[in-house]
């Protein structure tokens, strides 16, 4: 998928050929997809963005145009549906209503719109969408080295387990040379007699691929296809292959598969143990040819298979690799494959198959050594100048049979060696050498979290022990999703814009197929920093396609009784309050509802209502009078106890403030959706748990909830838990305790963004600078000056285990929202209408951010200069914001240099502006 920054460039340039007046549609989505591949609906959501160089332009009427050629859309055909003029402001999310589409089949589109004015654009740029196949026409075989039966893996759930004694560790040991382990290269040759119009993959390989035509990897992917639970779902990816890709006559297709977290290894180490099932191929190819005709080639008992030369690979444990074994040509015509084995029908696995839709994870930067140590002769430990999550690439030579064992860590032991002891070891590489000229080699299926590699015996670029292999370069490789990212923060506080990059640093690490907690000795999809972190997440990155395969896993792994499960998928069953925790659950229940904010699109909510409500109905069947007392409660909060369960805070209050947030959540969505008899339901129940709530933790004396901590006192104002009338005195109750901890806070994981929005939200933005502007522990500062390029787990890294965590990384949202002042309109979902309110706090002279909303580019910049107060705002095509100016009501005004009238909103002068940009001063 491109990159967010690539298309905003794109949209940019279009600008300069609108000419004045006019309007264009641009950047058109289907599903919210750019050209998607494997659209699954029926009637798919259609969408574009619009450009101006006008001011307050908007569109008034839309036609669209969808054809089943190119050529016929060229001539303005829309044989497949012509929506006519509609008249409607609408860009997004508009409902195909043509005649029924065909699965596996490829449309074209385009759409021209009427602007405010009444005058017509252009015709946009052509898109096109591809519809999924149906689950009958993929006629999924599987195929590979050894059945489920015959690999003797465990079977059924009760062996997700992270606890074990020896004696069942060693029952999960299986050598990785055997065949349920293995990573195995499979061949099919076939024949091409005709010309090529086109041909489609549709591929699933567990626990992960690499496919070739003609020894050329298709796609860009690592780690394909994306986790799920693969007794629910299973992914499978759709690629569009032209006639380049192919040659007349002998063609060969080549899939190479790993064992990822399908299939995972006791061997070095590992965070659990689980297997669905030996590695495993699906395969189905469709052709057709210019002359019309059609062919199918699929995965069946024609293949053939050997072991690969990578002799193991573990997600968790490493990866080893023997050029000695390599098969030159394996994936290319004219190789013998005689001594290949035929391939089994495997038994398919359990889950349904279901197309991909969010984006791959793929290799998006890579780092040269920054700096090399050598500790003692021929043993050296590089710094690759980041951490991050990924895998290195490695140039050597020497003899054949010659081994390198490539070690990687985030930190270094005293002596300068690499330590893996918070992180998971032993995790290493090895590379066996053939021993002809320089050899390159990139693992493939297993990644970790690390900004040191450790190699010993070894010459550095020159060979100086000619008995030695020599390493001639190294790289490191960063791997994240490719959702692409979608705003950027700056400002003059230098500790502001280290955090921002350390943070953004830990979840690009952490973006993988899902939203992991660390990239190293977990790899899980913890929940409940996706809607902790949720507006900085959706600030920063485009989450449009990703968020419902979100959704999807959560569904997933949602047990019978109603429980979500901390983490999703669950690949482990952790028990007790680290299986079920409501502040982790909830997810389940508020991501539908930022998504919808954010994106302007209610198909979580309405597809996930019955997910949402059966969780919040399996927390009653845990409350006694309507208080829920178990869980994790603000997990990790801050003071001199040991980090973990929440020691500062009541874990019954923090439990119950979600069960009615919950609550409250599914009575809104209910009363959106118009379902009366949950709206009444669910109304109710979240009035009785407030009531609850209130009877059980608020002290009416002192005017402060549970142990007067900071998390205490913060959620119930968060949630409007609090009645009105007390509302001021606690939150002085708060703002005191801060003031006593010497302007620190108190919280954890889980109270922090109540802490930091509650300060926000209610005036005290000059207490979050002074929580947040300094150097000391609990504070980013403290990290920077750490020497840290990545969020840790805990405010000491010294304390934590991981130093790739982006669970404290809540005050992103605080940059955006309040440094520069971009605020969504609930109201208005989508960006349709928002706010612009910048706070200026501290000593602070400028903050700018923008964000590719689903409208167009939102830009907010502002600087303190000669006595003014100067803000540029861009607002996109078809939206309107209002500007709340931090200055006082008398300050004169100008816009571009005019003065104008504003509002008033009681506390803040304001505008009311239509699309356009602007540059406002004021007088300070």
């Amino acid at each position: 998928m491109k990159n967010f920054k690539n298309i905003v460039l794109a949209i940019c340039l279009l600008v300069t050929l609108v000419s004045k007046g006019q309007i264009l549609p641009v950047h058109l989505t289907t599903e919210m997809a750019e050209n998607p591949l494997a659209v699954v609906q029926n009637q798919p959501r259609l969408s574009w963005k619009l450009v101006s160089k006008e001011s307050d332009a908007s569109q008034i009427a839309y036609l669209i145009l969808v054809a089943s050629s190119e050529e016929k859309l060229n001539n303005d055909d829309g044989d497949i549906w012509n929506s006519g003029r509609v008249n409607t402001e609408k860009n997004l999310h508009i409902v195909y209503n043509g005649k029924p589409l065909k699965s596996e089949t490829k449309y074209f589109w385009k759409v021209k719109v009427w602007n405010q004015v009444g005058k017509i654009s252009k015709w946009s740029k052509t898109a096109f969408f591809r519809t999924a196949s149906l689950e009958s026409e993929l006629n999924s075989i599987w195929i590979g080295a050894i059945t489920k039966a015959d690999s003797h893996l465990p079977e059924g759930r009760n062996y997700h387990t992270a606890t074990f004694n020896r004696e069942k560790k060693n029952s999960f040991i299986n050598a990785s040379d055997s065949l349920s382990r293995r990573s195995i290269m499979l061949r099919k040759p076939f024949e091409i007699k005709k010309e090529i119009k086109e041909a489609v993959v549709y591929i699933s390989g567990l626990g992960h691929y690499e496919l070739t035509i003609n020894g050329k990897k298709v796609g860009n992917s690592q780690f394909a296809p994306l986790w799920t639970d693969y007794d629910k779902t299973v992914n499978y990816n759709v690629y569009e292959l032209s006639s380049k890709e192919f040659q007349k006559g002998d063609n060969v297709i080549g899939v190479l598969l790993g064992n990822g977290m399908y299939n995972t290894l006791a061997e070095r180490y590992t965070k659990f143990f689980v297997s669905f099932g030996p590695p495993t191929l699906f395969f189905k190819m469709k052709i057709s040819y210019k002359d019309g005709s059609e062919e199918i080639i699929k995965s069946d008992e024609t293949w053939k298979y050997s072991k690969s030369p990578i002799t193991y690979n573990s997600i968790f444990g490493g990866e080893d690799y023997n050029a000695n074994l390599e098969q030159k040509g394996w994936n290319r015509k004219g190789f013998k494959d005689a001594d290949w084995k035929k391939v089994v029908i495997q038994e398919a696995p359990k889950g349904v198959l279901r197309a991909q839709t969010a984006p791959p994870v793929t290799i998006q930067k890579q780092y040269e050594v920054k700096t090399v140590k050598e500790l003692k002769p021929n043993f050296y430990v590089f710094d690759m100048g980041q951490n991050l999550s990924g895998f290195p690439t490695i140039k050597v030579k020497g003899k054949k049979g010659q081994t390198i064992r490539v070690w990687v860590a985030e930190g270094l032991n005293e002596e300068g060696t690499i330590a893996q002891g918070r992180s998971g070891k032993p995790y290493y590489y090895d590379y066996t050498l053939k021993g002809k000229d320089v050899e390159e080699w990139t693992p493939k299926f297993s990644f970790y979290g690390y900004q040191y590699v450790q190699i010993e015996n070894i010459n550095y670029k020159e060979d100086k022990n000619k008995e030695l292999p020599t390493l001639v370069d190294l790289k490191s490789n960063f791997i994240y999703n490719s959702a692409g990212e979608a705003g950027s923060f700056a400002c003059s506080n230098e500790i502001f814009n280290k955090t921002h990059e350390l943070i953004n640093n830990s979840i690009k690490s952490n973006f993988q197929s899902v939203f992991t907690d660390c990239p190293q000795r977990e790899k899980l999809g913890w929940l409940e920093e996706i809607h902790l972190n949720g507006p900085g997440l959706m600030f920063n990155y485009n989450l449009q396609t990703f968020i419902p395969a979100t959704m999807q896993n959560i569904s997933d792994s949602q047990r019978d009784n109603g429980l979500i499960p901390t983490i999703v998928p669950e690949y482990v069953i952790f028990g007790g309050d680290f299986t079920d925790s409501p502040e982790w659950g909830v997810t389940g229940v508020i991501l539908p509802w930022m998504y919808y904010e954010y994106y302007g699109d209610a198909t979580l909510l309405e597809k996930y209502f019955p997910i949402m409500k059966k969780y919040v109905d399996y927390l009653g069947t845990k409350a006694e009078n309507h208080i829920v007392s178990h869980g994790l409660g603000d997990w990790y909060d801050y003071g001199t106890h040991a980090a973990g369960y929440s020691k500062n805070s009541p874990i019954a209050l923090s439990a119950t403030s979600h069960y009615y947030y919950g609550a409250y959540l599914v009575a809104k969505a209910a009363k959106m959706l118009g379902k009366t008899e949950d709206i009444e339901k669910y109304e109710t129940l979240a009035s009785e748990i407030k009531t609850a709530f209130n009877a059980k933790f608020f002290n009416t004396e002192t005017k402060q909830y549970g142990t007067n901590s900071q998390f205490s006192n913060a959620v119930p104002i968060f949630m409007n838990i609090v009645e009105p009338q007390y509302k001021e005195a606690v939150m002085q109750n708060l703002l005191a305790d801060i003031k006593e901890k010497g302007d620190r806070l108190t919280t954890g994981d889980v109270g922090n963004r109540y802490l930091f929005q509650t300060l926000a939200r209610n005036g005290e933005n000059e207490t979050m600078y002074k929580m947040h502007n300094h150097y000391d522990a609990p504070g980013y500062g403290f990290q920077i000056k750490f020497g840290l390029t990545t969020l840790t787990e805990q405010w000491d890294p010294r304390k934590g285990n991981s130093w790739n965590h982006f669970m404290l990384g809540q005050i992103e949202e605080w940059f955006y929202q309040s440094l520069a002042g971009i605020m969504a309109d609930p109201e208005k979902p989508g960006f349709k209408h928002f706010f612009i309110q910048p706070e200026v706090v501290g000593d602070m002279i400028f903050a700018k951010a923008d964000y590719q909303s689903v409208y167009g580019k939102i830009v907010s910049s502002w600087e303190k200069k000669d006595g003014k107060f100067i803000l540029n705002v861009e607002i996109p095509v078809n939206t309107t914001a209002t500007i709340k100016l931090p200055v006082s009501k008398s300050s004169e005004i100008k816009i571009d240099n005019k003065k104008v009238r504003t509002g008033f909103d009681g506390t803040k002068p304001t505008l009311e502006l239509g699309s356009g940009n602007y540059k406002i001063e004021c007088k300070i």
